[in-house]
């Protein structure tokens, strides 16, 4: 255990960010899965709707700073395609 003052509040500050990256991340991971299962069932619309959520997930979590800007831009393209190529 650190015995600064300056090292314990990195450990807990640390934590915090961490705690809330690993939801970020989650939420994201959710959203894509949705339109995924949306694209495997067939269903176009749901499919549209899921990508509207997913993209604004993806575009928030780039917004924190969770993921890099062309990492999240790489997600909503391959997504998009994917909704787009269904019949």
């Amino acid at each position: 255990m650190a015995n600064i003052k300056s090292a314990k509040k990195r450990i807990l500050t640390s934590a915090k960010r961490t705690e809330r990256n690993k939801a970020v991340k989650s939420g994201v991971k959710t959203a894509v899965k949705k339109v995924n299962t949306a694209i495997a069932a067939g269903d176009k619309e749901a499919a549209k709707t899921a990508l509207k959520n997913a993209a604004s997930t993806i575009d928030k979590a780039e917004t924190k700073g969770v993921l890099a800007k062309n990492t999240a831009s790489r997600k909503v393209s391959r997504l998009s395609a994917a909704v787009d190529k269904m019949d």
